[in-house]
């Protein structure tokens, strides 16, 4: 079948207060949704499609590389970006459209990151489907945003915008930031750098993709946990590196079963996504032995490492080996997604050659949202805000442990836990549980080769604590339902 390119009549607006790589990225999302962009076909070129829009080509490589985070489109290696299976990518309505326009046992296909319907509680006798009202959002990737110190806040963006613009981003970010952010790391993660080894970035996945631009060559290969983080996928994909599902298992990556010639592997040895597992220090000293064996870089996804439940932390990966290991962090759990700020660990000679290929690409982050982060960090007020998060979060999972019990795993740590279940009873679950107004996120979604495990993964982290106890007795019921003896879905695992 030969692969034809579609020819979008697509359009931004410079006078919109939208950015433009928002403005993209919607008319896209749209064009998906009412079936002018369908499953499988070609987009336009970053370079052309910037050419025709009249735009600078980072506008579109943000806007596609927030799509492939979400899910909506998917690299092929040497072939270029293709629309994702749109059969599985069913996303939120828009603003004012009610759920009855969702088919029920679709709901929880929702891609994760992209936004979810609204919050609320569900029916006390159960009947009511999720279209009749508010739900329950049990999807991880997702913190709480609605307890923050709004004085605090006010009174970081005042300090901001009482600075004037800058003329000449630097692409290592503000010193001011790099170096608040230093002593973050030293406080919670017990990581001793300076700022010159720290550049700030808009998340996790802008991080990653600036290292894979930096270190990968089209074929090179890639490694990425499976199950794991799809986003990462994608961005070493569009990077033309051929992506290798590396295997785990409860503890995290398989260190036995990694290849020899991986250029790069992602892995998040603090609560591996989405199994959560937090990696034991000695395969993380027998993953550091095969880097420096083998030559690769391990990127280490430091995604919630912040939370944490009845265990001590373990030391990060770049603390044991600074030469092999790039940290990636971000503010996206701690304290919102739209804040926009993370951060890359590397040592400086590596950081400088990021540093250089992100000044190429035009790449940045905003510099009054960096200010108004630098000011949350130097008074102290993000530090407050994590120890009470801990707390809260520590009820939220304390009431899925309650309810759940013996089936729950990969609770010590992070905003989600997983259910394991035998295969045939989780789409009848899922399906049911959307039809009481519990949207939840499935375990064969994570998957990149051979799906090995199947299940819920639970999300505690976007739901009150209210919520989540209703939410996950619906869960308990179904499974009690169903038959599913506490344990045996592990019993039946590989």
């Amino acid at each position: 079948m030969p692969r034809i390119t579609v020819d979008l009549p697509l359009s931004v607006d410079r006078q919109a207060p939208a950015a433009l790589m928002t403005q993209l990225g919607d008319r896209l999302r749209a064009a998906m949704r009412d079936g002018t962009l369908k499953s499988g076909e070609r987009l336009p070129s970053t370079r052309a499609l910037a050419r025709q829009l009249a735009v600078s080509r980072t506008v579109v490589t943000e806007a596609y590389q927030q799509l492939y985070a979400e899910g909506w489109l998917e690299g092929r290696h040497g072939s270029g970006t293709y629309v994702a299976d749109l059969a599985v990518q069913v996303s939120a309505p828009p603003p004012g459209q009610e759920m009855e326009s969702l088919p029920a046992a679709l709901a929880p296909s929702v891609p994760v990151r992209t936004p979810g319907p609204r919050r609320g509680t569900v029916s006390g006798d159960g009947g009511a489907p999720a279209g009749a009202g508010p739900v329950i959002d049990l999807r991880p990737g997702k913190p709480w945003v609605h307890d923050y110190d709004r004085a605090a806040w006010r009174r970081a963006w005042r300090a901001a915008a009482d600075l004037p613009p800058g003329d000449d981003p630097d692409p290592y970010g503000l010193p001011r930031l790099r170096q608040a952010l230093a002593e973050h790391l030293r406080r919670t993660r017990a990581i001793a750098v300076g700022p010159e080894n720290i550049m700030v970035t808009r998340g996790t996945g802008n991080g990653l993709d600036l290292v894979a631009a930096t270190l990968l060559r089209p074929g090179d290969r890639a490694g990425v946990e499976d199950p794991g983080y799809r986003g990462a996928r994608n961005v070493f994909a569009a990077r033309g590196a051929r992506v290798t599902p590396c295997p785990v298992d409860e503890d995290g990556v398989v260190v036995d079963a990694l290849p020899g010639d991986l250029r790069v592997l992602y892995t998040t040895p603090a609560h591996q996504f989405p199994l959560g597992g937090r990696l034991p220090v000695p395969r993380r000293e027998r993953l550091l032995a095969w880097a420096r064996r083998t030559g690769a870089i391990v990127v280490e996804d430091d995604y919630d490492a912040e939370f944490r439940y009845d265990v001590a932390p373990l030391p990060a990966l770049h603390g044991l080996a600074p030469e092999r290991v790039v940290l990636l962090g971000t503010l996206s759990k701690s304290l919102a997604p739209d804040v926009g700020v993370g951060w890359l660990v590397a040592e400086p000679g590596l950081l400088a050659a990021v540093a250089g290929v992100r000044d190429d690409l035009g790449d940045r982050t905003s510099g009054p949202v960096q200010q108004a982060v630098a000011v949350l960090l130097e008074r102290g007020d993000l530090d407050r805000h994590l120890r009470r998060m801990r707390l809260e979060y520590a009820r939220r999972r304390a009431a899925v442990v309650d309810v759940l019990g013996s089936l729950v795993t990969g609770d010590t740590a992070g905003l989600h836990v997983m259910v394991e279940l035998p295969e045939d009873t989780v789409g009848p679950l899922v399906a049911a549980a959307a039809e009481r107004g519990v949207l939840l996120d499935v375990m064969s979604r994570h998957h990149h080769g051979t799906v090995a495990r199947h299940g819920l993964v639970i999300g505690y982290g976007s739901a009150s604590l209210q919520e989540v106890r209703r939410g996950v007795s619906v869960v308990a019921e179904l499974i009690d339902r169903l038959g599913v003896r506490a344990g045996a879905e592990r019993e039946a695992g590989p």
